[in-house]
């Protein structure tokens, strides 16, 4: 499972991993990665939790080593 983080290191973390965005759609905002869009959380007061983060991360097909990775 992946830990939490706030939604600028999800956002970032998701720029390093080649997404674009995120930009305004309805409820929520989105990222994309050629054809793949994926919803990006509101922003929390404090961080997004670890159980919503893996819950992303399975919707974009991203492991957790990629996650990892990502955020160095």
């Amino acid at each position: 499972m992946a830990p939490s983080v706030t939604r600028k290191e999800l956002i970032g973390r998701f720029r390093n991993l080649g997404f674009t965005g995120p930009f305004s759609g309805g409820r929520h905002q989105f990222m994309i990665r050629g054809a793949l869009k994926v919803r990006v959380p509101n922003p929390h007061i404090g961080d997004i939790s670890a159980s919503l983060v893996t819950e992303v991360l399975r919707q974009a097909g991203i492991t957790n080593e990629e996650w990892a990775a990502a955020g160095k």
